[in-house]
């Protein structure tokens, strides 16, 4: 069974295709359980992301979906949740949906992952960025407020990598994620990017596994000809280093299923 969780639509301002078309796409490669997680809503950064007026639009048109393609393909309603102290919106997180993605984008309001922004990695000590970056995914699982760590190791995403040991940095983050309950995605839309790697990489993988965290997959599709995308290498991935099941959820139950 394929399931393929964290998918965007053009309410995100960065994204093209409609709806139907990534349904129809998806059911064409497959696909068994498609999951919409548009950038939720915050009073930060809000050209990437929808508006607080746009949630019930959102919802009533992902539900609208799902009921057109039930024969066909299981729709879920998600959210990608920004984990940024002091902007989350509980407007977002009392939202009824499927599942929650909590992923860290911002260190301290820093788009670290958006180009624009690339030059703030000059003037910093690498191993110290990296050390934040998973000290807020640490937090991010500890808050309980969320069902899946999206793309856990996003910070190598312009190949500024460590001088340590990632396992290490990693550490604790992967701990406060197993005591959370979480999941981690296997997000192929690293390999859309400078790094060319999946998030996350196979030495954090193994950490996962070897702690026991499930997974699930991801394509992070903002447009048509990147859903799915690289469906079969992340399932290698993921056998490789053992894993024989995979989650996906319903009104924030977990369920497993044999990928």
């Amino acid at each position: 069974m394929r399931i393929d969780l964290h998918n965007h639509t053009t309410r995100c301002n960065h994204a093209t295709g409609t709806i139907d078309e990534y349904l129809q796409r998806a059911i064409e490669l497959g696909i068994d359980i498609y999951g919409f997680s548009e950038h939720a809503p915050m009073d930060f950064d809000q050209g990437y992301r929808l508006g607080f007026d746009e949630m019930e639009h959102y919802t009533s048109e992902i539900l609208s979906a799902q009921k057109r393609y039930q024969n066909q393909i299981k729709v879920l309603l998600g959210y990608e949740v920004d984990y940024l102290p002091g902007y989350m919106d509980e407007r977002v997180l009392n939202a009824k949906v499927d599942y929650f993605i909590g992923s860290v984008h911002f260190l301290n309001k820093w788009g670290f992952d958006n180009p624009e922004f690339i030059g703030g990695y000059q003037n910093r000590d690498i191993d110290t960025i990296w050390g934040e970056y998973f000290d807020a995914n640490k937090e991010m699982a500890r808050s309980g407020k969320f069902d899946i760590v999206g793309h856990f190791d996003l910070i190598k995403v312009f190949k500024f990598l460590p001088k340590k040991d990632i396992r290490l940095l990693a550490k604790e983050a992967l701990k406060a994620i197993k005591r959370s309950n979480m999941a981690l995605e296997i997000n192929t839309a690293g390999l859309r990017k400078p790094i060319g790697e999946i998030y996350p990489s196979r030495p954090l993988l193994e950490e996962a596994y070897a702690l026991g965290i499930p997974i699930t997959f991801s394509s992070d599709a903002h447009a048509l000809e990147q859903i799915g995308f690289a469906y079969e290498e992340a399932i290698e991935l993921a056998k490789g280093i053992g894993y024989t099941q995979a989650v996906t959820f319903s009104q924030r139950d977990r369920e497993l299923i044999t990928i």
